[in-house]
């Protein structure tokens, strides 16, 4: 009966130290995510404004896209993997 006991508390210190940690996990996940997706949009409208102001081909407007392949580099695999889902989802 002891050794039961045992594994009951430990089985309920293990939930209670664990659980509540998991949806802090997904919360930072989405806050990442949420701030990698307003730098893409940030370096999407500078984008767009220097090509406005100065041409597709300026200087301006090459160093902007270098910004924004930079920013959708450093968000990583969070941003290709949303696009690859809207496209899965358009193919079926």
């Amino acid at each position: 009966m002891t050794r039961m006991v045992r594994i009951l508390c430990l089985a309920l210190l293990t939930i209670g130290l664990v659980g509540p940690s998991l949806p802090a996990r997904a919360d930072d996940r989405d806050e990442r995510h949420e701030k990698c997706e307003k730098r893409i949009h940030r370096a999407e409208d500078k984008l767009r404004d220097a090509v406005n102001r100065h041409g597709e081909d300026s200087r301006q407007a090459r160093k902007r896209r270098e910004e924004l392949e930079e920013a959708k580099q450093r968000c990583g695999d969070h941003h290709d993997m949303d696009h690859h889902d809207d496209h899965d989802h358009e193919q079926h």
